[in-house]
């Protein structure tokens, strides 16, 4: 019969209760290094892992939101910050506000695409679009007010620069 709240404070149930509530962060480890051993162990032979995604990954995948606010909401902010003053703490984030190194529409584009320092590459997970849209929004917000545009051609000719052994963008 489980302990209810009120009976705690019971003489016969302060022994059982105080046994039950030492072993439950116990228990609660031990369940928690299982399920994450059941995750990454395959299920049968042959079957692929199930990915963890670990502190300072981004998940694989691709990104659903357009228009260069948007992006730069859901995936730049939560290092770069909302007013694009970067952050230092656990990690160093540089600051995109007034930066003029954006002054290059390339320079923004490759960092994207390929990643840089501790940042990772979104070259798998967002289009030539999505790219273009968030390079141009930071370019021309936070202080920024470069005028020329990058294009969806532009970043795809830098991706496939990138893929190019030998070649350089």
């Amino acid at each position: 019969m489980p302990i209810r709240a009120r009976d705690r404070g019971h003489p016969s149930n302060r022994a059982g209760y105080a046994r039950v509530a030492r072993l439950l962060p116990r228990v609660s480890g031990r369940a928690a290094a299982l399920l994450m051993l059941a995750l990454a162990v395959p299920a049968r032979a042959g079957d692929e892992a199930v990915g963890l995604v670990l502190p300072g990954q981004m998940p694989l995948g691709h990104f659903d939101q357009h228009g260069g606010e948007n992006l730069y909401r859901a995936i730049c902010q939560g290092c770069h910050m909302p007013d694009a003053r970067g952050a230092q703490g656990a990690g160093q984030y540089p600051a995109l506000a007034a930066n003029p190194k954006l002054a290059s529409s390339a320079y923004p584009a490759l960092t994207v695409l390929q990643g840089r320092r501790g940042m990772p590459p979104f070259a798998e997970s967002l289009s030539d679009e999505q790219i273009a849209e968030v390079v141009n929004y930071v370019r021309s917000h936070f202080g920024n007010s470069f005028a020329d545009n990058v294009t969806p051609g532009d970043v795809a000719r830098l991706r496939a620069s990138l893929s190019t052994p030998g070649k350089s963008p």
